[in-house]
């Protein structure tokens, strides 16, 4: 994950307000947190699940292809080796170049929707997995790297985060 700590305040005030968003839109920030737990809390890991579904009492989150357990493997060692500003894909000369940029084809159709238990809790909302900055810097979508790869405390940073007045 981003060091939240170590970025300027108007980013930080971004993020924040962009957390608060998505959580609004699926009910409030405590239903977020409870998709979160659960996410990290489901063995095996709820991506690799072959029917695409994670299930809640307030929240469902769906997506659209099964993720095998050796692309999300690579996808927690490739993010965890990610270089300068979270790119997650190395230089072109690197090993094990072309294992990412197939990964990173494998799941660039991939579309997640999140979408509260009950209608009047919000809209809920859709993402994918990657932002693709340029042909040779792509990283991980900011709720994507939320929901699948930044602990709790950091969650919870970001949505205590006070603006600085």
């Amino acid at each position: 994950m981003f060091d939240f700590n170590s970025l300027p305040d108007e980013q930080k005030a971004y993020y924040h307000d962009k957390l608060h968003e998505y959580a609004e839109r699926i009910g409030g920030v405590n239903f977020l947190l409870l998709l979160i737990e659960a996410i990290k809390e489901a063995s095996p890991h709820p991506l690799t699940a072959t029917h695409r579904e994670l299930s809640l009492s307030s929240v469902k989150l769906k997506w659209n292809k099964v993720i095998f357990n050796d692309k999300l493997q690579l996808l927690i060692k490739t993010h965890e080796n990610g270089g300068k500003g979270g790119n997650l894909l190395p230089k072109k000369e690197t090993k094990g170049f072309k294992k990412v940029l197939n990964l990173l084809r494998m799941m660039k159709p991939i579309i997640f929707t999140v979408m509260p238990a009950h209608r009047e809790d919000g809209e809920g909302f859709i993402f994918q997995p990657f932002e693709i900055i340029s042909e040779s810097n792509t990283k991980l979508n900011f709720i994507f790297e939320i929901l699948f790869f930044s602990s709790m405390g950091s969650v919870k940073e970001i949505l205590n985060y006070k603006t600085k007045v």
